[in-house]
């Protein structure tokens, strides 16, 4: 059906802007009921949507800042693929106290998502230390010195409490004003250690040396497998230490 699902939020529902950012996504700027909003168009699962929808809302009733879904007239969150989410103002961190501010939402995040069932059809990392295949990650793609380097960094995960993790939260995808901090793009939100979401800048999450190395070496494996074999997946598992 692709756009023309979103008739079905709306008779004057219009689409205004395409947005850039978007890489599993068609993602556009949209007027809703006289209200702006945004527009997602993906392949994903009615599965992994209705996760995802779930999630933001657990969120949003808990108190985070999320882009929740604005239904369709008829009360569905999702048509073939299309969401759409409230807008929400704000700019990216700058500063070491922006990032401290992100650091206290993510550890938010974690609280509020312990025991929160895995995303249909994902791993976490300690799963990949047996699977070789999840979602985006395809570990027969990787050279085998590169899989036992980023098995390795996970395996220093092992044992460790689950939660779900942002998966992505680079400035492009934070929306900070002077009250609140707003995480979107929750396309590599999952279950997985909370360690992976705390690589960030400042150390703002405040980890001791042997915390931020696990964190570390743990992220920028996944980011190598996720990605692979992108330029950014290269330098990535260039940064992980060989076995």
């Amino acid at each position: 059906m692709g756009w023309e699902a979103l008739a079905y939020w709306g008779k004057d529902a219009t689409r205004l802007k395409r947005l850039t950012g978007g890489v599993a996504n068609d993602v556009w700027s949209v007027r809703i009921d006289g209200r702006l909003a945004i527009a997602r168009l993906g392949t994903r699962s009615d599965a992994d949507l209705g996760w995802e929808m779930d999630l933001l809302q657990h969120l949003d009733r808990n108190g985070m800042t999320v882009p929740i879904p604005i239904p369709t007239v008829d009360g569905r969150l999702f048509v073939d693929g299309l969401v759409v989410m409230r807008y929400l103002e704000g700019g990216p961190p700058e500063t070491e106290r922006d990032w401290r501010r992100v650091a206290d939402t993510l550890r938010e995040l974690h609280r509020l998502t312990q025991d929160w069932p895995q995303r249909p059809g994902w791993r976490s990392s300690t799963d990949l230390l047996k699977a070789d295949r999840g979602t985006r990650i395809d570990l027969t793609a990787m050279p085998a010195e590169g899989v036992a380097r980023c098995r390795a960094a996970w395996a220093r995960l092992a044992g460790r409490p689950t939660c779900v993790v942002h998966g992505d939260a680079n400035p492009r995808n934070i929306l900070m004003t002077e009250d609140r901090v707003a995480l979107i793009d929750w396309d590599e939100s999952h279950v997985d250690v909370p360690d992976l979401d705390l690589e960030l800048p400042h150390n703002a999450a405040d980890l001791d040396p042997d915390a931020w190395d696990i964190a570390h070496q743990a992220s920028a494996a996944w980011e190598a497998a996720v990605c692979w074999k992108d330029d950014f997946s290269v330098r990535r598992l260039a940064e992980v230490r060989a076995v």
